[in-house]
């Protein structure tokens, strides 16, 4: 029998390794200039080093001065032994470079935008998605016939903050038949009506909503995540497995297997004994479901997982704050991108823990925490000024390519990818992504989130491109201007476009149609009394 003997063996691979300075890099990036100022108030809170300029600090000459003597050398006796020990790596950083751009605390201009206009605070409120809204946005997705999406849109209407459907189904019918067009109908008729659009309504997202009471609401959620669970069941016996993953499959098959029967188990708790629910006795269920006490435990941990109020999470009353980062402006006839830097800490390195560096009676374990938080505090002065450098950069692409829209508006807007301004600035196109996500540009014509102006493309006139925006903007107008009588097929709209040199099929019609949640050519047909 052969022993099995240690070997070394040496393997050379490349892989990506994100350090935590460049992690840290492309977080700050990401940011808009409100979550900017929270992480650098933070920031100043955990590290001393850290100091925001005022008023109050010295005049710059002083500061030079006091730094100058900071950084001379000092005398050390026992030159010999001196020499012999090693150099400490972080001795060698230039401080002057870094004193002299961030311990600076002398006059700073003001923000050159400052002559200019500045935007509204009306134009950075934005109006916070409520669960109306939400049902509202996925019923105009769904092709329903028109008696169908009246009652559903009647039923959302009537829902409570929570989603339930409180009213009882005769006063709802009662409401329902009020309508003009409901006069003349049978109440029969009616409820079925009415049936059908509760039933839709619960369909919808999030589980949950146009249940009549707590219990019903606890069941819909259940038999909503039975079915997918079925799903992926479904998918784990299509799916082809090889013999070494046999194993894994028995394992995920068995997991599934035990969540359906948690849900079963909570299914009937919740149907019939929601108060042995309330007094938490798990044995008592148990005996009640005839199932053991792991099965009934089982159940319960699962109902914990459910939402007895789905409605809740779109009903809160929260109005974000949207403030600018960059302007754009018009200055001898060409456009300038101004970062907005206004009520933004501006930052220095503290001279106090500096000299605490190069005393003689800082303790060595004070040195190391000084030098950990100085590395810190530069590495985010680095990343701040990087974040600043790369959004004025594709700002200033952005202003290059759609001056036409700065001067005309939304018509000459021009359609921009991602990836060419990426190429155009040298950087990746992630890196751009993350400079324009969740940031706002103060325009003439609005204050504009900067994804606005990325859009793709379409043949248009004399072979030039047409922004998606704008392609939806035209056939909305056809719509809006046709006969309700005799309205506009999608082929009928391609062809108009076509005659307008825009090369658009008919499916991508009835695409950019479904998207505005515009109804089809049957269901906008209005007809005659």
């Amino acid at each position: 029998m052969a022993l099995l003997q240690p070997k070394l063996n040496l393997k050379v691979a490349q892989r990506q390794v994100l350090t935590p300075g460049l992690m840290q890099m492309v977080s700050v990036l990401a940011l808009n200039k409100l979550e900017l100022k929270e992480m650098i108030d933070a920031e100043m809170v955990e590290n001393p080093v850290l100091e925001e300029i005022d008023e109050s600090v010295p005049m710059l000459d002083e500061v030079a001065s006091r730094q100058e003597q900071d950084l001379l050398p000092e005398r050390v006796d026992g030159q010999a032994d001196a020499a012999t020990e090693p150099k400490d790596p972080f001795a060698e950083i230039d401080f002057g470079s870094y004193f002299q751009e961030y311990l600076d605390p002398g006059y700073r201009t003001q923000p050159e935008y400052e002559d200019s206009e500045k935007p509204s605070f009306e134009n950075f409120l934005s109006q916070p998605t409520t669960l109306t809204d939400h049902l509202a946005w996925q019923l105009g997705a769904l092709t329903l016939e028109p008696e169908l999406e009246i009652a559903a849109d009647f039923i959302i209407g009537n829902l409570d903050e929570d989603g339930y459907l409180t009213v009882n189904r005769d006063e709802l019918i009662e409401a329902f038949a009020q309508f003009p067009e409901n006069k003349d109908r049978d109440r029969e008729a009616l409820g079925e009506q009415i049936r059908r659009g509760i039933d839709l309504v619960q369909h919808l997202d999030p589980a949950g909503v146009g249940a009549a009471d707590l219990r019903e609401c606890l069941l819909i959620q259940i038999a909503a995540q039975q079915v997918e669970l079925n799903q992926v069941y479904a998918k784990h016996e299509e799916d082809g497995y090889d013999e070494p993953t046999e194993i894994l499959r028995a394992e995920a098959d068995a997991k599934l297997e035990e969540r359906q029967r948690s849900m079963e188990v909570a299914a009937q708790i919740v149907h019939g004994h929601l108060s042995l629910l309330q007094k938490r006795d798990v044995k008592d269920l148990a005996k009640a479901l005839h199932v053991s006490a792991e099965e009934a435990h089982a159940g319960v941990e699962f109902i914990r997982t459910l939402e007895p109020r789905p409605g809740r999470l779109y009903n809160r009353e929260q109005t974000r704050l949207i403030e600018p980062d960059v302007v754009f402006t018009k200055r001898g006839g060409e456009w300038v991108v101004s970062m907005n830097e206004e009520d933004l800490p501006s930052l220095r390195l503290s001279a106090r823990y500096r000299r605490m560096l190069t005393s003689e009676g800082t303790e060595k374990e004070v040195k190391e925490y000084v030098k950990e938080r100085f590395r810190s505090a530069m590495q985010l002065m680095r990343n701040i000024a990087q974040r600043k450098s790369t959004i004025v950069r594709t700002c200033e692409v952005i202003v290059r390519r759609q001056q036409d829209f700065l001067d005309q508006g939304i018509e000459a807007l021009r359609p921009m990818m991602i990836k060419e301004v990426a190429e155009e600035i040298g950087v990746h196109p992630s890196t751009v992504s993350r400079a324009v996500a969740n940031k706002y540009a103060h325009t003439p014509q609005g204050v504009i989130e900067l994804r606005f102006f990325f859009s793709e493309g379409a043949n248009g006139p004399e072979g030039a491109d047409t922004p998606l925006l704008l392609l939806k903007r035209k056939v909305r107008k056809l719509i809006d201007e046709e006969d309700p009588k005799k309205p506009l097929t999608d082929d009928q709209i391609a062809a108009e476009l076509q005659r307008q040199g825009i090369q658009l099929t008919r499916r991508t019609v009835a695409k950019y149609r479904e998207d505005m949640n515009i109804p089809s050519t049957h269901q906008r047909r209005k007809r005659e009394e």
